[in-house]
């Protein structure tokens, strides 16, 4: 059974994480084929963007307990895949996640490390960590008191409490809450915009912006942005970009 599943439409790849039966939950083999398939859809000029769901009702329930329980006896002689958690970060182009179910502890993390979170208003979310004797893990703590405030991630965090889609929507932590039906749709539909309308160097340089930025200076911000913005002037995309503006019509970027 492929762990994860991949389908390319008009420049939009969907992956799947496809272990239903355990609610997607994290295995190093299903990281593995993620990261490997996220790579091959960096080098892929025919994909402008990204969209991560689950199959069945979770998104992903967080590490597979068999994996937890080898870790815990010492059993466990898998070796991890050097990429770390955050590698969804580090690609050229924009990721959403569509969470679709239950999205719990490891499986958060790879809901927020996505550039954009689509949630079902029904999704079941938790952090999950202080209720299995955990900590934040793989940079959790840092991620989720940008997008909530301290005070409401610290809440998440300790607490490891249950909450909905639609809640999440009110802490600020995801984009859309729509009903479960639709959420995979919509986040497609919002990928084909940015296939569509958005440039792809524009997306590159504006992804490593944000994720780079945080732990900078303001000053240091509006150095790099002055030279990241003298150099999209040389490119045919702001060429393109202006052309299409004034002729009324869609444009036509170049791919990365």
């Amino acid at each position: 059974m492929d762990l994860v599943l991949s389908s390319v439409d008009r420049g939009v790849l969907t992956l799947t994480f496809n272990r239903p039966e355990r609610l997607n939950a994290w295995t190093d083999a299903m990281g593995r084929r993620y990261f490997d398939l996220l790579e091959e859809a960096d080098r892929d000029p025919a994909v402008r963007a990204i969209v991560v769901t689950g199959a069945g009702r979770g998104f992903c329930a967080g590490a597979d307990f068999q994996t937890l329980t080898a870790l815990q006896t010492g059993s466990y002689d898998e070796r991890p895949d050097p990429r770390p958690n955050t590698f969804p970060t580090t690609l050229r182009k924009p990721v959403i996640a569509a969470v679709n179910g239950a999205c719990a502890g490891l499986g958060m993390v790879h809901a927020l490390v996505c550039d954009l979170v689509f949630t079902a208003q029904d999704a079941k979310w938790t952090t999950a960590f202080a209720r299995r004797g955990l900590v934040a893990e793989y940079g959790l703590a840092w991620v989720l008191p940008k997008l909530v405030g301290q005070q409401r991630a610290m809440d998440l965090l300790l607490s490891g409490r249950v909450f909905t889609g639609a809640e999440a929507l009110e802490l600020g932590l995801v984009n859309r809450a729509v009903p479960g039906e639709r959420v995979l749709a919509e986040a497609q539909e919002y990928a084909r915009e940015l296939a569509l309308h958005s440039s792809p160097a524009s997306m590159a340089v504006i992804k490593r912006q944000v994720w780079g930025d945080w732990d900078v200076t303001l000053e240091q911000s509006v150095k790099t942005a002055v030279q990241e913005m003298l150099a999209s002037f040389g490119r045919p995309d702001f060429a393109e970009g202006v052309a299409s503006f004034v002729e009324r019509r869609d444009p036509r970027f170049p791919p990365l």
